[in-house]
C-alpha cells in the first residue's frame, strides 16, 4: 500500500519541501490547516508521518493513525503532542529543537544587553523630551562587575555563553545536569538555585517546561532576587507565573524583564505584563531569521524521508 504523510497546520507560505520529500518516497501527500484533536483524527486516519506545528495532537489522532507511525512536531517544543497517548500507540516522535539555536541565542544575548544598559526606559525618556541619563540610568553595573546567571544550560545556554563571554561578566548556572568539571571546562560556577536568585545581576531562562521547573519563578523565588536584578525568558512561558513577575516589577522587588515566551500565546489584551514596568515584551520571535523557517521546513522533510525509510526521527522525543 502506498504511504501516507500528512501535514496537519502550519504557517508557512508553502510546504513545498514536505511534499517533495514525501513524493520521493512514492508517498501520497496531504496539507491542512486544522488545529484540533477531534477536528485532525478522521484526516491523519491510517497515516504513516505527520507532520505537527501547533495543532493538539491528542489521544483520538494518535489511535487514528497507523500503528508505529511517525510524529513529528516543528519545532523545539512538544507540548501539544500528548506523550502518553503516543506512547501508548507504539508511535514514534520526533522534534527539532536546532533549527533556531543561534537565532535564540542572540535574541536572549540582545534582550540581556538592552535590560543591563536600559535602553528601554533610556529612548522613552528622551522620547518624552528629557535628557537626564543618571535619573534613567541608575543603577547599572559596568559589565566586568555584572554576575550573568543561567537557569538551564543546554545547548541554547551555551550558546549565548560564548556570545557573552566577551564583555567580562561572571557566570554562575544552576542545572541539576552540568557537572562541576562541565561547569569548570566551560568557564562558570555551578551553582544551586537558592544562590543563582541571591546573587546573579540578571538571570537568562534556558531550561525545559518540566514538574520541576514550571511556575519556578513565583513570588516566593522573585522575591528572594536582588531588587535591580532581572530576568530574561526566551524558553518557556511556562517558568515564570506571570502576574508574579508583573507584580514583581510593579513594586520594585526586581529591576526588569524581558519576555518573549507566555503560558498563552498571543498574549492577552488583559495580561497585567502589557502595563508592568521595565519589561520588554516581545511575541514569541527569539526564534525566527529568514533563514530559520527554510531550515526548519528543511529538517522536517528530512524526518520524513527518514521515517518513509524505515529509520527512526533524527532527534528523537524521550518516551
Amino acid at each position: 500500500m502506498t504511504a501516507h504523510v500528512v501535514v496537519t497546520d502550519y504557517t508557512f507560505p508553502d510546504v513545498a519541501q514536505e511534499r517533495a520529500a514525501a513524493e520521493k518516497a512514492g508517498a501520497s501527500f496531504a496539507a491542512h490547516q486544522v488545529k484540533s484533536d477531534g477536528e485532525l483524527a478522521e484526516l491523519v486516519k491510517d497515516a504513516d508521518v505527520v507532520a505537527v506545528q501547533f495543532a493538539t495532537f491528542g489521544p483520538l489522532c494518535c489511535a487514528a493513525v497507523k500503528p508505529g507511525a511517525t510524529i513529528i512536531r516543528y519545532g523545539v517544543g512538544y507540548d501539544n503532542i500528548d506523550l502518553n497517548a503516543a506512547k501508548a500507540a507504539d508511535l514514534k516522535v520526533g522534534y527539532v529543537p536546532d533549527y533556531c539555536a543561534d537565532e535564540v541565542a542572540d535574541h536572549t544575548c540582545a534582550a540581556a544587553l538592552a535590560l543591563l544598559r536600559k535602553l528601554a526606559s533610556l529612548d522613552a525618556s528622551v522620547r518624552a523630551g528629557e535628557w537626564a541619563a543618571v535619573k534613567h540610568a541608575k543603577p547599572m553595573k559596568p559589565f566586568a562587575e555584572t554576575i550573568f546567571g543561567f537557569f538551564g544550560m543546554g545547548q541554547i545556554g551555551q550558546a549565548i555563553l560564548v556570545r557573552l563571554k566577551g564583555f567580562g561578566f561572571s557566570f554562575v548556572v544552576a542545572d541539576p545536569g552540568l557537572s562541576k568539571a562541565q561547569a569548570a571546562e566551560a568557564g562558570v560556577t555551578l551553582v544551586d538555585s537558592d544562590t543563582l536568585l541571591a546573587t546573579a545581576d540578571i538571570i537568562s531562562l534556558n531550561a525545559p517546561a518540566n514538574a520541576q521547573t514550571t511556575n519556578f519563578f513565583n513570588a516566593a523565588r522573585l522575591s528572594r532576587m536582588q531588587s535591580h536584578a532581572m530576568i530574561v525568558n526566551s524558553a518557556r512561558g511556562q517558568l515564570i507565573v506571570e502576574d508574579d513577575i508583573a507584580a514583581a516589577l510593579e513594586n520594585g522587588v526586581i529591576g526588569g524583564a524581558a519576555l518573549d515566551v507566555f503560558h498563552a500565546e498571543p498574549l492577552s489584551m488583559s495580561s497585567r505584563l502589557r502595563n508592568a514596568p521595565n519589561l520588554v515584551l516581545t511575541p514569541h520571535a527569539a526564534w525566527y531569521s529568514e533563514a530559520a523557517i527554510g531550515r526548519l521546513q528543511g529538517l522536517v522533510a528530512q524526518d520524513i524521508e527518514r521515517a518513509l525509510g524505515g529509520d527512526a526521527p533524527r532527534k528523537p522525543v524521550r518516551m
